[in-house]
């Protein structure tokens, strides 16, 4: 199967009977998908409504609605989420949803329910080439802050981005189906699960893989897995699975120890994918080490600037333009990179500059803990530091044998060893996992949220502790 552009992806010649997508309940082939865009994007030409929200679970009824639009000359808006609230908070961003019936019926924007119940055979909208730097998305990332931040990129962008993946991993993907764990409303989703196996004649799995145990019967050598962190470090440690062509993971920092694991289950190591909504792709890597170098997407020209970050040119942000992240970096010969953390991450307490990635790495490595998230509390009196953690089980032993008081002790001497004594939280939240979506990215509200809501947090099991 030849590889296709954006630009002309439906207008492949392609067998009718070629399967573009499947789940238990039904498969959708070449010819069925092209229908059902030209028939929805003839409904989305009828309106006069201009930039339509996707909010759609399905994947395949997401692709119909995404080209559909573009071939209706829409702006397309891809919420995180199609929670009422976060639909209410982005309203501005777009005049009408399209959506597969998750979308509140009370919900006051002109709304398109799919799948289409009055289907017009053989409608004779034609397709053509595109004009990708025409076609304008909105996604939204949380950013630091935990708000949504609109950002708009071009379908060519895109495009460029998903000819590069393909260069770099098509060969080994020949032939392969996908399945996924991650939301097609993101963009390493968008990317991964939807445009880049459609361009590449692979089919896709409609409905989502929840649970670990999903991921462990579906494994399949013809079976391509797209996942985050969030769910691989859930895998379990005593069962046995066969092996898929390939293992992706993005949208956070995948430990070492969830990545031996995929190694054991899966006989490979998962490919991490660095980047962001706002640059896309920035490199990749294969974990055998915690210390692993990653390695630049060709076409990408890096420097460091002020405070060690990274500073980048890309075919998908802007070829001719640096963009500034705040993503501390060392550059390495042959094209590679090794993280440091992120500035954004750096608050000053007491006049002293303190790192919370620091903070967090250095409760990580403690035996009693499996994962930590640090964050700055402010009180009426002072700034100080929070921390979320999750117990090992031998942090939990620990705690039970010593008492939760002397546990804290032990644990605030354990990182003095390490760091001065403003930079140790004095609050902390256990939880038996930390708050994060299905990419993995924390959620920054809910962990916040934590130290503030009392009634929330015993609710949801989380014990609080002041020190």
């Amino acid at each position: 199967m030849s590889f296709s552009s954006l630009k002309n992806v439906l207008l492949s010649d392609r067998e009718d009977q070629q399967l573009v997508s499947f789940s238990t309940e039904e498969t959708v082939c070449w010819a069925q998908l092209l229908s059902d865009i030209k028939a929805l994007s003839l409904k989305l030409r009828n309106s006069d409504k201009k930039n339509w929200a996707i909010c759609c679970e399905n994947s395949y009824l997401f692709c119909t609605a995404f080209f559909a639009a573009v071939y209706a000359d829409k702006n397309i808006v891809l919420p995180g989420n199609h929670q009422p609230a976060m639909l209410l908070s982005l309203a501005e961003h777009f005049d009408a949803v399209v959506h597969d019936g998750l979308v509140a019926a009370d919900f006051s924007k002109q709304q398109l329910t799919l799948p289409c119940t009055d289907r017009h055979p053989g409608c004779a909208l034609p397709f053509t080439e595109l004009d990708l730097q025409q076609v304008n998305i909105t996604l939204f990332t949380s950013g630091s802050s935990g708000l949504p931040k609109a950002v708009n990129k071009s379908l060519l962008m895109l495009d460029n981005e998903i000819t590069q993946l393909e260069l770099v991993w098509g060969e080994l993907l020949d032939g392969c189906s996908i399945v996924s764990t991650v939301s097609h409303q993101h963009i390493y989703g968008l990317l991964f699960r939807i445009l880049w196996p459609l361009c590449a004649g692979r089919a896709f799995q409609s409905n989502d893989l929840v649970y670990p145990e999903q991921v462990l019967t579906g494994a399949d050598n013809n079976c391509c897995l797209i996942s985050s962190p969030a769910l691989l470090k859930r895998l379990p440690q005593d069962k046995q699975s066969s092996a898929y062509r390939a293992v992706f993971s993005s949208g956070g920092p995948l430990n070492n120890e969830a990545a031996e694991q995929c190694k054991a289950l899966f006989d490979q190591y998962p490919f991490e994918v660095f980047g962001s909504t706002e640059t896309g792709g920035i490199g990749y890597r294969q974990q055998q080490q915690a210390d692993t170098a990653w390695n630049f997407f060709p076409g990408i020209s890096a420097r460091l600037v002020e405070l060690g970050c990274l500073s980048l040119k890309s075919p998908w942000i802007d070829p001719q333009t640096w963009y500034q992240t705040s993503d501390q970096c060392e550059l390495l010969e042959n094209n590679q990179f090794i993280l440091k953390g992120r500035v954004d991450r750096i608050v000053k307490i007491e006049e002293k500059r303190i790192s919370l990635v620091e903070v967090e790495q250095r409760l990580n490595q403690l035996e009693w803990i499996d994962e930590s998230v640090v964050l700055v509390i402010d009180d009426i009196h002072r700034l100080s530091l929070g921390a979320v953690i999750k117990l090992s089980a031998q942090g939990e032993h620990t705690m039970q044998a010593l008492g939760k008081g002397k546990f804290w002790i032990k644990l605030r001497q354990a990182l003095r060893l390490w760091i001065e004594p403003v930079a140790i939280p004095r609050h902390y939240r256990i939880a038996a996992e930390i708050p994060v979506n299905k990419q993995g990215k924390r959620l920054h509200s809910e962990i916040s949220q934590l130290f503030e809501n009392e009634k929330f947090s015993k609710e949801s099991g989380i014990k609080n502790v002041s020190t």
